[in-house]
């Protein structure tokens, strides 16, 4: 492994520890009022978990913005959590964890399957704002698709971001350049195709990660297929309340 692939992979790693102990420091605080984008409105700074005693010290933050186009962006995507709940998007601190894979792998080439309004990939834009790279996304609903648009020009990120518009199933065979990251987010049981799919397409130390991959609503083929596979290694988060599974192809 080159030296900058060994950083790049530690960097993640480093993520996913931070990630991990933030989900089990909120499983001690389940009746929080959530906040815009499914995240409890937690104060920065630790917190006591429930059960006193000094059996957990949370940590909350909030994103906060290094320049005025990331300032920008981010104001818009507060606008988004606020005015269309009612839109299928992912809680706010997913998102920060797809901007955080995508800019610490050095992603290049993004894929995302099932946009919605576009929130996620906003987020996503974010990190590929740093690296250089590009996301295509696909969205099958119309209406959504024009949102999602709509939500790119006014975040600035329009020039990063390809939509394509139809059926996922049908599209990503389209798809021949290699794929640093893949996001899932459509419908739960096509999972396991777009992954047969584009798996051969994830180049060696590229990531798959797959939201709502919880109890009920997981495919527990798509589950057996990412856990079962000797080439990939997956770790299951809760970062924000949609789970996320976190699948790494094996150089």
């Amino acid at each position: 492994m080159n030296p900058t692939m060994n950083k790049c992979l530690r960097k993640v790693l480093v993520i996913l520890a931070v990630v991990v102990a933030a989900s089990l420091a909120n499983a001690q605080n389940p009746t929080e009022p959530p906040r815009p984008g499914g995240q409890p409105d937690r104060p920065a700074g630790p917190r006591r978990g429930m059960g006193g005693g000094g059996r957990g010290v949370e940590f909350a933050a909030s994103p906060q913005g290094k320049d005025e186009v990331e300032k920008k962006v981010l104001d818009v995507l507060d606008e988004m959590a606020q005015r269309q709940r009612g839109m299928m998007s992912v809680p706010r601190d997913d998102g920060r964890l797809l901007r955080l894979l995508v800019e610490s792998i050095g992603a290049k080439n993004v894929v995302e399957v099932g946009t919605s309004h576009g929130y996620s990939a906003i987020w996503m834009a974010l990190g590929l704002r740093k690296t250089g790279g590009k996301l295509a996304c696909h969205e099958i609903d119309q209406e959504r698709a024009a949102l999602a648009r709509e939500n790119f020009k006014r975040a600035g990120v329009e020039s990063t971001i390809t939509l394509v518009e139809g059926d996922a199933h049908v599209e990503v065979t389209k798809i021949k350049d290699a794929i640093d990251l893949l996001f899932l987010d459509a419908d739960k049981e096509g999972y396991i195709d777009y992954l047969n799919k584009l798996l051969p397409l994830v180049r060696p130390g590229g990531l798959v990660v797959a939201h709502n991959v919880t109890r009920g609503q997981a495919d527990p083929r798509f589950v057996d297929a990412i856990t079962t596979n000797a080439a990939l290694d997956t770790v299951f988060l809760n970062a924000g309340s949609g789970g996320i599974s976190v699948t790494l192809k094996k150089r």
